[in-house]
């Protein structure tokens, strides 16, 4: 599998796009306004204690209180169905904590008390006694050389700490691991010096912008070229993959040409088409998907294929090719939490479990972690993908204010009908002598045409002239009624 990444910088935002195979596969966005915090380390301050939740809300600073669950305050190993947060927190009590979860929509940031700094190959953990290796790597030697490799460099100082190492540590030699441990040593005690003198609220440890972020946690070997169209930041990018990841090195370019560089590989074409609920597939088929602050559906449809064999064959090619179409998109969207796929109905229990196998295929690439439920009674997939940041949607839009993020307006003619009645439980409430109606243009026209017979029956029931005013500012379904 070729990978390329390409690095777009402006003053205003840095976005990155990693393309698999010539299709863009994941969008990352950081703006200067509002960047992400998931990694950066606060001197935060309890300003409520919710025993009810068994959580609290801290200040970091922020917009909004951050919000800490007991179990990430609590031993992770010790902890058990009796811990109380009144055990552990207290109201105006100083807290270093570490963002887990950025703020999403309504919701402040989520937080820990278990802290942990990435490197490019390990993960640091103090005050955790526990050498792990990622799941991704399944060599079993090759887990048994990383972990002898971490464990027999740890001095005494290091026996209360602990480390993760990162799939980008598979085949990495003793020097770079070696060398990552003194980073994260040298780091850490930074970082602890801060913490003495740090005021609540204030930021103690910010994890590195965006386009360092991706050298460090995108780029692999498999990666053929990083590219990026500022010159400054071209230069940043050089050093630190020198310092770092000296193998990938001479894979970074500078891009200077006169097309953007997002116009390479279709990607703002690509982006745009992924803010679209309507995902067209080859087949004619297509898929449907409805993002809500409480769950992701996807419906799969056959739309214009009919197939050329049986029905049961032309609904299992649909969902197969939906399965990995499904894959791609939802890290294209970076869509999160609890996802809901309705697949077209199939017979056949072997074609279930292809078009499952397929699904999990394709999600073993995901950065994010993933986890698939199985087919329900209903007949319905039911999947949680880790959310750790807002959604491309969420990033890039806002919600309408005419539907309010319904997706639904109502009609002229439900307006036209609300307007009536409202007339006349003012006509029974006050005594006025005309009525002005403040609407849209959609809605003003439509008493002018379709319901003028119905204004005409309305005016000589109560007596009263009524009259109509097309007002810009109003959205369909909003009016006013003003009496005179």
């Amino acid at each position: 599998m070729s990978e390329d990444v390409l690095i777009n910088v402006t003053p205003m935002e840095i976005r990155v796009a990693l393309v698999e195979n010539g299709v863009l596969q994941e969008v990352y966005i950081e703006r200067s306004t509002r960047k992400g915090i998931v990694g950066n380390i606060y001197q935060g301050k309890v300003v409520r204690v919710l025993p009810g939740m068994q959580a609290a809300f801290v200040d970091i600073g922020l917009e909004r209180a951050a919000f800490i669950h007991v179990s990430e305050v609590a031993d992770r190993d010790a902890v058990n169905q009796s811990d109380q947060i009144g055990d552990y927190l207290r109201e105006g009590q100083s807290l270093v904590v570490q963002v887990t979860k950025d703020p999403i929509s309504t919701k402040g940031a989520r937080l820990t008390t278990h802290l942990s700094i990435p490197s490019r190959y390990l993960v640091y953990m103090p005050d955790q006694a526990h050498v792990g290796v990622s799941q991704r790597i399944e060599d079993e030697e090759e887990r048994e050389r990383l972990k002898s490799l971490v464990s027999g460099a740890l001095t005494e100082a290091d026996e209360n700490n602990g480390y993760i190492l990162r799939t980008a540590a598979e085949r990495a030699g003793e020097e770079e691991i070696l060398a990552d441990i003194k980073f994260l040593t040298r780091l850490w005690q930074s970082v602890k010096r801060r913490i003495k003198t740090a005021k609540a609220p204030s930021v103690i440890y910010e994890d590195l912008p965006l386009h360092l972020r991706t050298m460090r946690d995108l780029v692999s070997l498999t990666t053929e070229k990083i590219r990026i169209d500022s010159k400054e930041n071209y230069t940043k990018l050089c050093s630190f993959a020198e310092d770092f990841i000296p193998e990938l090195a001479e894979r970074v370019e500078y891009y200077p040409g006169e097309r953007p560089i997002f116009d390479l590989y279709s990607v703002e074409d690509e982006i745009e088409r992924a803010l679209d609920r309507k995902v067209q597939l080859k087949s004619g088929g297509y898929l449907l998907v409805e993002q809500t602050e409480s769950m992701t559906t996807i419906d799969v449809n056959t739309g214009g294929f009919v197939g050329s064999r049986n029905l049961e064959e032309t609904i299992y090619k649909t969902n197969l090719e939906a399965a990995t179409a499904i894959g791609r998109q939802l890290r294209l969207r970076n869509l999160g939490g609890i996802i809901i796929i309705d697949f077209i109905d199939m017979e056949d229990d072997e074609h279930k479990r292809q078009v499952l196998r397929m699904l999990e295929k394709v999600l073993d690439t995901d950065h994010a972690k993933t986890k698939i439920t199985g087919v329900s009674e209903l007949g319905l997939v039911e999947m949680t993908r880790k959310r750790t940041r807002e959604s491309l949607g969420q990033t890039l839009c806002e919600p309408c204010k005419s539907c309010r993020g319904s997706g639904l307006v109502k009609t002229p003619e439900t307006v036209c009908y609300e307007v009536f009645r409202e007339i006349l439980r003012a006509d029974r409430a006050y005594d006025s002598q005309t009525y002005t109606v403040l609407a849209s243009t959609a809605v003003v026209e439509r008493f002018h045409d379709e319901e003028s017979s119905g204004v005409a029956d309305l005016e000589a029931f109560i007596g009263k002239t009524i009259r109509f005013q097309v007002d810009s500012v109003y959205t369909q379904d909003q009016y006013d009624v003003v009496l005179r």
